[in-house]
Order: structure tokens, then C-alpha cells, then sequence
């Protein structure tokens, strides 16, 4: 009996184990919608914490409920290991690992490449990989197929099958989550195309396949890279738009009356997670290859990337009105996290303006409820402070950098001394209120 028929007899028979590789904010939810379905899984993880709390039924991503993770370790369906050899038990492997730039805004692929290398050694014939990453096109057939063939020894088409299929996680979404998604997928070959229909539709509602992993992973690309040349458009017009005395906000409500040809997008502080400020920076590296420029996205990359420096001139600005300087005043910023109503602080712009004014001499302090500390981008560490009145009134100034629906913006104007809205919370503002 063939490898594929050997697997898609095991899917059929509810017999195969998905093993998760990599649980984060992504990893995690995708393992316990398995494993809810009644999949066995097996999560890989390099941090003995991690593997210790999903062991002990503790959840730490607050996408997941804590019931039902207790529920599906508490059945055997769910269980976390370091033990990387335990990859030859699996069927399928899905692999979730972070994707990060390095310091000269490339791709820094060690992560992908690490777990590869850890697949080929251990993995068994007949093995279903799929990379859930975010990257750029052409890293399945290029980058991660020869590491996987020359680490295994098999041959892809025969041994194993290699797909990918972007994960499209949005922290905080009540509505949209892992299982009601619809999920594009693309694999090398049709037979692996088919294996992985099987294998994810036991978790997702909704497949959507696409003809190869590179275009799979050029929707990735595109979703998020449409957003963030709106975004920085948006934020270029309301840059301008403060300074011909134009209330940004007021333009996009009267443009959303518009029935057709007009999506709304919201200026901010900067582009904030784990996948908006990395892609067109992904997008660019597999662009060079082929001697083509980008050059809208680089554009709107750089706009994006010089957000939270206007915004400290913004506050500069703020606090000199008042006779004030940056340098001994205290800054109060509300909100570390990238997006509202979450515990996210990668890529936040909040934390780059805290550094930069804490480098000009400000005094620094925060509040987030859902962050209880934090590390910047510089080394800084601090400590979620009280929001109080006390903590109000001795600020210079108050920034609201995160749109968090649990902050009472009246509480917040009635005891600041001053407030740079960088997130349009003040829909009433006075002499003491500066907008973006």
C-alpha cells in the first residue's frame, strides 16, 4: 500500500496524530482546534515553561478558552513536548514558528530552517508537512525542500509532501477565529493537495485551495500588505491633515457615506503584531531576486516606520504649548499593546515612542491592563503603573498610544493635565486635548 493511501486511510479511521510545531499565538489555537475535533496531537516547543503549563491544562493565550484547553489535555487528545524525536509518532506536521526581520529588516528564516532540519531528521515516511509561517513566495519549494530532503534522505512526492497554508490569526477577534477562518492552502503536488484537505478539514471549517505554495504564500503577503499601504496612506493624509487644521476623523466618517469604491482605514501611532510592519520587508527580499522594485510598498513601509517619531514631535509640541519641555516631564502612556483588547506588544509602536522620549530626557511610566510589563525596543523595562487619579493629575501629559474599550476616556479627561489622542478615544476634546 502506497504512503498516500496508508495516511488518507488513517484520516479516514480518525487514526493519525497532527503534530503542531511551535505554540504561540498561532500554534496553540491551531493544536486544540484538532484536538477538539478528536485529532491526537502532539505540540512541539522549545520552551519547557510553555510545555509545562499546556501540560498542567494552564492556557496562556487568552484566544483559547481555559475550559476547553484543560478539557482536551485532561482527554489525552492534547499533549506538549520538547522532545523533538517524538516528530516520527506524527502524520502531519504544521509547522507555526515566528518569522521575524533581524536588525538589517530581513528575513530571519533560522527558525523555519531550525525546524526543518529537526523535521528531516526525525520525521517517518509518509509525512504530511505544511508551513503555516508568514514568508515569502517560493520558501516552501526553495528554502525548505532541500533542507527536508537532505536531512530525511526521502524524496518529496513519494516520501513525504510539502504544502503551505498561511495562518490568519487576528488577536482578539470574537467573531473570526482559528476553525471558522477560511483557510487558502497550496501544495506542491496534487496527491499532497489532497492529503491536506483531509488533514486540515477536520479543524477548519472552510478550505480554500490554491494551485502551489507560492501563490498560497503571496495571498499571505497581499492580505496583509493591502493593509498596510492603506494604513500608511491614512496616516500620511492625517499627518497633513493636522497640519492644514483638518480633523482627519471627521474626512473618513463623511467618506464612509459612500456606498461603493471606500473602505475605511484609521490613522495611528505606527503599525503594530506580527505580521503588517514584517511583510512587504518579505516581500522586498524575494523581490531583489528577480531585479524588480517595489516601490509603492517601500513607501508605505517607510511611512509606517517614521509614525511614532511624528508622534513624539506631536507630543513635543503638545507639552511646548504649555511652556513645557520633553526633557523632566512625565509621560503617562496608556496602552502598550498593538491593537485594543489584547496582551500583544510585538512591533507596537507605543514602545518605540517610549523609548524615543525617554532618549530626550522624559520620565516614562505606563498603564495596559492586559501587559504588566514590558521590555522595549532598547533594553527600557517597566512596570504597568495604577491608572488613578493620583497617576493622572502628576503626568505633564497623558498618551493615549492603545484604544483599550476598558479605559474611561471621561474618568481620563477629567484628571489629566493634558492628553495627546493619538487613537480619536476623546471624541469631545478641549484646550487640553491634541489629536492626531
Amino acid at each position: 500500500m502506497s504512503y498516500k493511501q496508508q495516511i488518507l486511510d488513517k484520516i479516514a479511521a480518525g487514526q493519525e496524530v497532527v503534530g503542531v510545531i511551535g505554540l504561540g499565538y498561532v500554534g496553540l489555537p491551531l493544536a486544540v482546534n484538532f484536538a477538539q475535533a478528536g485529532v491526537e496531537v502532539i505540540g512541539f516547543d522549545k520552551s519547557q515553561a510553555k510545555v509545562d503549563k499546556i501540560n498542567h491544562g494552564e492556557n496562556y493565550i487568552k484566544d483559547i478558552r481555559d475550559a476547553v484547553l484543560r478539557e482536551v489535555v485532561d482527554q489525552v487528545k492534547l499533549q506538549a513536548t520538547t522532545d523533538i524525536s517524538r516528530m516520527s509518532e506524527c502524520d502531519a506536521l504544521l509547522i507555526c514558528v515566528p518569522t521575524p526581520l533581524d536588525i538589517f529588516k530581513k528575513p530571519d528564516m533560522s527558525y523555519i530552517e531550525s525546524a526543518c532540519i529537526d523535521i528531516g531528521k526525525y520525521m517517518k515516511p509518509g509525512t504530511f508537512i505544511s508551513l503555516e509561517s508568514t514568508t515569502y513566495p517560493t520558501t516552501t519549494e526553495d528554502f525548505m525542500l532541500p533542507i527536508i530532503e537532505r536531512e530525511s534522505g526521502l524524496k518529496h512526492g513519494e516520501d513525504f509532501w510539502l504544502a503551505y497554508s498561511p495562518e490568519r490569526v487576528d488577536p482578539g477577534n470574537a467573531t473570526f477565529y482559528t476553525k471558522n477562518t477560511p483557510k487558502v492552502m497550496g501544495a506542491m503536488t496534487p496527491d499532497g493537495l489532497e492529503i491536506g484537505q483531509q488533514i486540515y478539514s477536520k479543524a477548519i471549517d472552510h478550505l480554500h485551495l490554491v494551485s502551489s505554495p507560492r501563490v498560497a504564500e503571496m495571498v499571505k503577503i497581499l492580505e496583509n500588505t493591502y493593509r498596510l499601504v492603506n494604513i500608511s496612506l491614512i496616516n500620511e493624509l492625517a499627518l497633513l491633515a493636522g497640519k492644514m487644521d483638518i480633523n482627519i476623523w471627521e474626512v473618513i466618517e463623511a467618506a464612509k457615506t459612500k456606498p461603493f469604491g471606500f473602505q475605511a482605514f484609521y490613522p495611528g501611532p505606527g503599525i503594530g503584531g506580527h505580521c503588517i510592519p514584517l511583510d512587504p520587508f518579505y516581500l522586498e527580499h524575494i523581490a531583489k531576486k528577480y531585479n524588480f522594485d517595489l516601490s509603492m510598498i517601500h513607501a508605505a513601509g517607510h511611512i509606517n516606520m517614521r509614525m511614532p517619531h511624528y508622534m513624539y514631535i506631536k507630543i513635543a509640541a503638545a507639552l511646548n504649548r504649555h511652556k513645557k519641555a520633553v526633557n523632566g516631564s512625565n509621560l503617562l502612556f496608556l496602552g502598550v499593546a498593538y491593537k485594543p483588547n489584547i496582551d500583544d506588544e510585538r512591533e507596537s509602536p507605543a514602545l518605540e515612542i517610549m523609548d524615543t522620549v525617554a532618549h530626550k530626557g522624559g520620565i516614562v511610566s505606563y498603564n495596559d491592563p492586559h501587559i504588566p510589563h514590558v521590555t522595549t525596543h532598547h533594553g527600557h523595562k517597566y512596570q504597568s503603573v495604577p491608572l488613578t487619579a493620583k497617576t493622572l493629575k502628576e503626568a505633564d501629559v497623558v498618551v493615549l498610544t492603545t484604544n483599550h474599550s476598558i479605559y474611561d476616556v471621561e474618568y481620563i479627561q477629567q484628571h489629566a493635565q493634558m492628553i495627546v489622542d493619538l487613537r480619536n478615544m476623546v471624541k469631545e476634546g478641549g484646550e487640553k486635548v491634541y489629536k492626531l
